[in-house]
């Protein structure tokens, strides 16, 4: 049985971050953008983060220019633009593509772990979240249009 256990993901720079070290913890996984119409989102998930954090929550961003060339920055201008605008406290993973050969393979097996609207495995825009419990196994998938705060009781649950 795979689980998130079985990936690591990059920081800007380089350094990889096992995932098999946030085991036990609730994680939210979302491809985010600098230029998007749901960038105000970063606000939410800020939220969920200083709320739920203590408890064993986590946002893992992944900035992603694959939809409409919405994130074009280098990673210290995006870094500085989430700070500024946002005040976000949790990290920020290295700019990937989410579709196509390029998507790493934790993106690939997010997308079929929770399928998108009508089994689609793609994801169709910026802001797509994905929850994992504990145990390392993906328990949902939210379209760009859910906004944070409407995940929240779903995180409190797990935790």
């Amino acid at each position: 049985m795979t689980t998130i256990a079985d990936f690591s993901a990059d920081l800007p720079g380089g350094k990889q971050v096992r995932l098999a070290d946030k085991l036990g913890k609730v994680l939210l996984v979302v491809n985010t953008a600098s230029k998007c119409g749901f960038t105000p989102q970063y606000d939410g998930l800020e939220t969920l983060h200083k709320k739920f954090g203590p408890q064993g929550f986590e946002v893992l961003a992944f900035p992603c220019n694959q939809f409409g060339g919405q994130e074009p920055g280098s990673a210290d201008e995006i870094a500085e633009f989430c700070k500024v605008n946002f005040g976000l406290s949790f990290p920020l993973m290295a700019k990937v593509e989410v579709n196509g050969a390029g998507a790493p393979p934790l993106y690939d097996w997010l997308k079929s772990e929770a399928p998108g609207l009508m089994g689609s495995k793609s994801i169709k825009w910026n802001f797509t979240k994905f929850l994992i419990g504990r145990d390392g196994k993906v328990v949902r998938r939210y379209a760009p249009t859910d906004k944070p705060a409407a995940i929240e009781r779903d995180i409190a649950k797990l935790l």
